[in-house]
């Protein structure tokens, strides 16, 4: 017996984005974000040429995994052809802008340009939210709060590589630390927003559990401790080097493992849907008899 409204059949996996797929999101978000955190750091200055390239490397990396996904890599260029419609084809000619912009700070140190830079890595990550959420038929994915978690989540990234730079130099910078620590409380607000409409949702079982999956390491790991240790690290200057480390490695890995659940594994295509009123004799109405 059919006990819900609506009876959904045809669901499955998304077979077109794999684990390529998702390292683009994680490059791509971890870079940018990194990027423009760089850049309001060291504002009004450039920021380091280090982070910099740190930046577009890891930007690099995801776009290539794209392209390496494509079976034909060089009908990849099509992409290009869609600006009106398409936000890949967005995300696409933002990081050129980002590339181009980055290589030009880098080459004559003005600081606008790399200011400029900064900005459009900000609009590179609200791109990568779009993409999900264009995704109509992917219950996961086309929830309209994705894109401020994928925008959270990939601040709080590139906050947790900032931090990094600078307690693996020996460098702490308090203020890193105290961004990373309103990016984490930020990020977990998000999902936590995102996650109670999902459940409220007729999302597919299969997504629930991948969803679930992501919350055991994203709450626990990725915001209650790394908020744990980054308090230590501000309230204890002695323990900023150590806890400020392990939060930073913990927002990140828990960051990178949600965006690779989610791209990998709640991907389910949402089946047609079927109301009540159906007709005599088809085999769904016999069944609710």
């Amino acid at each position: 017996m059919i006990q819900s409204k609506t009876g959904r059949f045809g669901t499955q996996h998304q077979t077109s984005w794999d684990w390529r797929a998702a390292v683009n999101f994680i490059g791509g978000g971890s870079g940018s974000a990194l990027l423009a955190l760089a850049v309001a750091q060291h504002f009004p200055a450039a920021p380091p040429w280090q982070l910099m390239l740190a930046a577009l490397a890891l930007i690099g990396i995801g776009l290539l995994s794209v392209w390496a996904e494509i079976g034909r890599p060089w009908r990849a260029f099509n992409v290009l052809f869609h600006p009106q419609t398409s936000w890949m084809t967005r995300e696409a000619f933002v990081a050129g802008v980002i590339g181009a912009l980055s290589v030009a700070a880098l080459l004559t140190g003005i600081a606008p340009l790399a200011w400029a830079a900064g900005a459009a890595g900000l609009l590179f990550l609200y791109c990568q939210g779009r993409i999900l959420r264009a995704a109509r038929g992917i219950p996961a994915w086309r929830e309209p709060t994705i894109v401020w978690l994928i925008i959270a989540t990939g601040l709080t990234e590139g906050g947790a590589l900032l931090v990094l730079a600078g307690t693996l130099t020996g460098k702490p910078d308090v203020l890193a630390i105290s961004v990373l620590l309103a990016l984490c409380i930020l990020r977990l607000a998000t999902w936590l927003r995102y996650n109670r409409r999902m459940l409220a949702s007729d999302a597919p079982q299969s997504t629930r559990r991948a969803l679930l999956a992501c919350g055991r390491v994203l709450v626990p790991v990725g915001s209650l401790l790394s908020i744990g240790l980054l308090a230590a690290a501000l309230l204890q200057p002695g323990l900023m080097i150590a806890a400020g480390t392990a939060a930073a490695v913990a927002a990140l890995g828990a960051g990178w493992y949600f965006k690779g659940l989610l791209i990998t594994r709640a991907a389910q295509v949402q089946g047609y849907a079927l109301g009540n009123k159906l007709r005599r004799g088809h085999p769904l109405a016999q069944a609710q008899r």
